[in-house]
């Protein structure tokens, strides 16, 4: 188990992660809210495109992480 103060130093170490993670959401979130709020879609495809968020952002980290370490597909 993990002390109050190893999840605070650990904390510190990855706040440019944490940092990154949020506005990626706030991004999102707010991209998908403009688009429905234009185009009044249905209830179905907003959850559907919030969701989609989840696979976008895994998958631009991933082909990032893949760019930096020089491998090919």
């Amino acid at each position: 188990m993990t002390t109050v103060r190893e999840w605070i130093a650990t904390a510190r170490e990855e706040k440019w992660g944490i940092f990154v993670d949020l506005v990626f959401a706030i991004v999102w979130v707010t991209m998908v809210e403009i688009i429905f709020q234009v185009l009044d879609g249905p209830t179905w495809a907003y959850y559907a495109m919030m969701v989609a968020g989840i696979v976008a952002y895994f998958g631009l980290f991933w082909n990032l992480e893949l760019a930096k370490s020089g491998k090919q597909g």
